[in-house]
């Protein structure tokens, strides 16, 4: 069915909210079929986000793993994450459709960052709901979002992290849904949200493929790359569907005790407007969860990873906290990069991998950059 991705996606929706994703799918489909959306899209890619992102080989973390490590380097994206693909891509479409007002949900402040910085670049007024603990936990992040001019609104309900922003968001979008577009950030959502942040992602993984078929004429054995909503993953793992690589995942594992991980521990469920893998008691109350990455502290995943896990297409997973603190000590010691504590989780499953193909070759999605991090790296002793 339109929207769904085997069982998972679809629309789980208030009535208030339907005509806005009709109106939503429209524009996608009309944007995505004109030629001058996507060469206005393209040309901002290059000349303001800076792409493509380099594709490094991580000689030193290499001999390290025993392995053939390719880093596809989204750190190094104005705004320093991946999130800058989508802002863009979404922004050109709320402009097209002709919304005034811009909000968003953060959990990092990476897609709050970026919205912002979209929306200080086309000169239209943005609000962003975050999480009182992840504010408190990137409070860097907090502080480029204001100075960009945006309007960092703080949420104080339930776990006060990704979730709790998402559902502030959504509650805003139902009572301004004329004037307001939502910009959300991962490949969650009600449908068509899914599909247009995978394809506003799916610049990684052509990029990715393009790029390791020159630099070594053979595609690699696996992508690696993090799990929360799984924006980055979907996006590079688009440019390799159809090839003979594995597709991996990694979730966040936070104390090791299933405070995360929506596909190794989550069961089909609602949230936040689709059916997907999601954390829940025995009477379908969504779980709460932990992850020292506040990207990646969310009970549930975009329904595209739900279908690819039930479908085996892709495998999911697990690294704790403790794995990930030392994967990002162990980047900056070997490379001289520091990841976002999100994608330090993707470097730290290159053990696990290692142990059952040594010598393999394998691209990693550095999804962000560190400097956001060091707050929280300090707080735990590192």
């Amino acid at each position: 069915m339109k929207g769904y991705f085997g069982e998972f996606g679809g629309q789980y929706v208030p009535e208030t909210l339907y005509p806005a994703l009709i109106e939503l799918e429209s524009a996608m489909e009309c944007a995505f079929g004109d030629a001058a959306f996507w060469a206005e899209f393209d040309g901002l890619m290059a000349d303001y986000v800076g792409r493509p992102s380099p594709l490094t080989c991580a000689h030193r973390l290499s001999a390290h793993c025993g392995m053939e490590v390719w880093l596809k380097r989204e750190d190094l994206n104005h705004t320093g994450s991946h999130k800058i693909n989508n802002a863009i891509g979404q922004i050109l479409l709320a402009r097209r459709m002709g919304k005034t007002r811009i909000i968003a949900e953060t959990g990092a402040g990476q897609h709050g960052v970026a919205t912002a910085t979209v929306c200080a670049l086309f000169g239209m007024p943005c609000q962003v709901y975050m999480g009182s603990e992840d504010m408190r936990r990137q409070r860097l992040n907090v502080e480029r979002m204001r100075l960009l001019g945006a309007e960092v609104i703080p949420v104080a309900t339930g776990s006060a992290t990704l979730k709790d922003a998402t559902s502030e968001a959504i509650r805003d979008w139902v009572t301004n849904v004329d004037t307001t577009y939502y910009l959300i950030g991962s490949a969650i959502g009600p449908h068509p949200y899914p599909t247009m942040v995978k394809r506003f992602q799916a610049v990684i993984g052509v990029e990715a493929r393009a790029q390791i078929l020159t630099k070594k004429g053979a595609l690699p054995r696996a992508v690696i790359a993090c799990v929360g909503g799984g924006s980055n993953a979907i996006g590079i793992f688009a440019g390799f569907m159809q090839d003979p690589v594995e597709l991996i995942g990694v979730e966040a594992y936070g104390n090791g005790v299933h405070s995360g991980a929506s596909i190794n521990f989550g069961l089909p469920g609602v949230l936040h407007g689709a059916r997907l893998h999601l954390l829940q008691d025995g009477d379908r109350q969504v779980l709460p969860t932990h992850s020292v990455a506040a990207g990646l502290d969310y009970p549930g995943v975009g329904p595209e990873h739900s279908y690819l896990a039930m479908s085996g297409r892709a495998r999911y997973g697990l690294v704790d906290d403790r794995q990930a603190l030392a994967a990002f000590a162990l980047l900056n010691r070997l490379e001289g990069i520091a990841p976002a504590l999100e994608s330090a989780h993707a470097i730290a499953y290159l053990n696990t991998y290692a142990q059952e193909n040594p010598g393999a070759c394998v691209i990693v999605n550095l999804s962000g950059r560190g400097d956001k991090d060091l707050h929280t790296v300090l707080e735990e002793g590192l």
